[in-house]
């Protein structure tokens, strides 16, 4: 018995010996991390699940186990993280290998995200560190990749297009008013990670001969069918007859209801459809009216490819935990920045611009 002891305590004692002798001339190599893919799994109301696959490559001719290697990674948008994580005692082949982990991404973070992807100009930098350590050779490599992704929802508001406005009203004939042009802006110097002001302008013709006053203006956001805000805004305006005025819409996306909103837009394979519905409140000759900007309501997609090997496939969709119920179809979408794009549909709208010449709405709005 004492003699295998022996004889065990020298082998181990001489693999040490070998191991530290391969460090200090060389020999051996400090295994690293030659890349990281990640991909969302399932997904609740509260969490989200981070599938990570990350190539580790050992650069010696034996297995490192001795001690074995611990990997660390993590995760960030916009330095918001949203997921970070360890592996220890990896034991690791010759060559290239796989070393599979999963996080759990508090859905609490996407408000913080959001707040620095609009204040950045609607620009998100993904961010992904890893480091392998190696105990064994007292060494670590490090690795890190990024990648930029834009979307332009705000821009897209932007139109000159000319369209009707019906109310569908006993006392006055349609169209009571003609808008001319829309145009949208993030209100940055007023953003908090609370809520996401959006200021839209609209230049509205009032084709009658008398002045109407807009005492209000209202309107509903979605995300998804998510509520993610709502107001009235009580500021008024006159529009004189067969004149022109430019009108505003103060607007605000409410944060805490975009980890809400994140669940669905993973559910469609990260494509979300953002409405806008707009209703003035008119005052004309003493009698008072709401009128549905049906023409003008805001409706664009959005797509993101986050980590850059999102499914193509047409109705692909991630899984929802089974804690949630519920699976939406995602669609397929090709064009724009990202994928955002809308539906077009021609038609064709008689008595335009002031003078009443024919234009034609390409349903870019």
């Amino acid at each position: 018995m004492r003699r295998n002891l022996k004889i065990g305590g020298v082998a181990v004692l001489a693999l040490a010996v070998v191991v530290a002798g391969g460090v200090a001339l060389g020999v051996l190599g400090v295994p690293s991390v030659t890349g990281v893919e990640n991909r969302f799994g399932p997904v609740n109301e509260s969490s989200t699940v981070i599938e990570t696959n990350l190539s580790v490559n050992n650069p010696n001719p034996v297995g490192v186990a001795l001690g074995g290697v611990t990997v660390n990674y993590s995760v960030a948008m916009n330095g918001v993280d949203i997921a970070s994580g360890q592996k220890e005692g990896v034991a690791i082949s010759s060559g290239n290998s796989t070393v599979d982990t999963t996080t759990t991404m508090d859905n609490g973070q996407i408000p913080a995200w959001w707040y620095t992807h609009v204040r950045d100009g609607e620009t998100t930098t993904v961010e992904i560190d890893a480091t392998a350590t190696s105990s064994t050779l007292g060494q670590s490599a490090n690795f890190g990749q990024e990648q930029t992704i834009e979307t332009d929802i705000v821009g897209q508001f932007d139109s000159e297009k000319t369209r009707p406005v019906e109310a569908n009203q006993p006392l006055i004939g349609d169209p009571v008013l003609y808008i001319n042009s829309t145009r949208g802006s993030w209100d940055r110097a007023n953003l908090t990670r609370q809520r996401t002001p959006l200021d839209l302008d609209f230049t509205v013709y009032n084709p009658k001969w008398v002045p109407y006053t807009v005492s209000k203006i209202g309107y509903n956001i979605t995300m998804d069918g998510v509520p993610v805000g709502a107001g009235v805004s009580d500021r008024g305006y006159v529009i004189e007859p067969e004149t022109t005025e430019t009108i505003r819409a103060n607007t605000v996306i409410r944060n805490q209801h975009l980890d809400e909103w994140w669940v669905s837009h993973l559910e469609r394979n990260q494509v979300t459809d953002l409405s806008i519905d707009f209703y003035l409140v008119v005052d004309v000759q003493g009698e008072q009216f709401r009128v549905d900007l049906d023409s003008i309501d805001y409706e664009k997609r959005i797509e993101t490819d986050i980590f850059g090997n999102k499914p193509a496939t047409e109705g692909e969709t991630y899984e929802r935990d089974s804690t949630a119920t519920g699976t939406e179809t995602a669609t397929g979408d090709e064009d724009g920045i990202l994928g955002e794009t809308t539906d077009e549909t021609e038609t064709t709208d008689r008595g335009g611009i002031i003078g009443g010449s024919e234009t034609t709405d390409d349903g870019v709005l």
